[in-house]
């Protein structure tokens, strides 16, 4: 009889944890008010403030930074947690790399209205590249940034188009795979809503690839940033590095990556 109850008992608590999880999936996912990355002062370059909205009208605050629109532009799409201000000591090396470029925050980030999902996130990154349209920057001139999260928006908005090049900065396979690696003991793929299936999308990128990922990345595991750069097609480049991180050192050697990855772009 005791025995009985245990289980019965075990089986409710676990029956809640799943409704749980299925219900607050977004909250753990999404982070807009986590402050835990690196943030500097101030930028060392002159951006200015944007908004651009959505097609379901939401108003996104982006940072654009305009040297020459006849040169190169990255799309930068950052991860699940923080703020702009928390990338401004990546932002700087930008200044040196020729280039402009424009980062948005996420609905539901920074400010911004609307809650993040991953259909909203892919209508963000759209409306973003279709402001960079509005002012005279095509897609062939784009190099798409994502980091973490925004791995797989960029390779979602990037398939069977023609931008310059992606960036993707410890990307993951998959979000039921990360989801399976957090909560082993739950049936993720059943539950979870936003899936994120970068595995199955970044063979359709056909314009040249650069990974970069640490292998003490103790949030996304390294393999699945092997995997993603093993299915790349070609050209592809990768920046795999022993002791970064989830968020890399912006040291000289990786800027350095990245300026040679963007110089031998067409």
């Amino acid at each position: 009889m005791f025995i009985t109850k245990f289980i019965i008992s075990i089986l409710v608590i676990y029956f809640v944890l799943l409704i749980f999880l299925y219900f607050y999936q977004g909250k753990l996912l999404y982070h807009p008010n986590v402050n835990n990355y690196t943030e500097d002062d101030k930028l060392a370059l002159e951006i200015n403030k944007v908004n651009i909205t959505t097609s379901d009208h939401h108003s996104l605050l982006g940072w654009f930074y305009k040297k020459d629109i006849s040169k190169k532009t990255i799309l930068f799409f950052h991860g699940n947690a923080g703020s702009l201000e928390n990338r401004i000591y990546k932002l700087n090396h930008f200044k040196n790399l020729d280039l402009n470029f424009l980062i948005i925050a996420w609905r539901g980030f920074s400010g911004n209205s609307g809650k993040p999902n991953e259909k909203g996130l892919y209508d963000d990154a759209k409306s973003a590249m279709k402001w960079l349209e509005s002012v005279g920057i095509k897609e062939e001139k784009v190099i798409l940034y994502g980091e973490s999260l925004g791995t797989a928006v960029a390779i979602e908005i990037g398939q069977n188009k023609n931008f310059a090049g992606i960036i993707l900065e410890s990307p993951f396979t998959s979000m039921v795979e990360m989801g399976k690696k957090y909560y082993p003991f739950f049936p993720v793929g059943l539950l979870l809503k936003d899936r994120y299936e970068s595995i199955n999308k970044i063979k359709n990128i056909n314009f040249p690839v650069l990974v970069m990922h640490g292998k003490k990345d103790k949030i996304v595991p390294f393999y699945m940033g092997e995997e993603i750069y093993n299915l790349s097609n070609m050209p592809k480049f990768k920046y795999f590095t022993d002791l970064d991180d989830h968020m890399m050192d912006f040291d000289e050697k990786l800027i350095n990556e990245i300026n040679l990855f963007i110089k031998n772009l067409n």
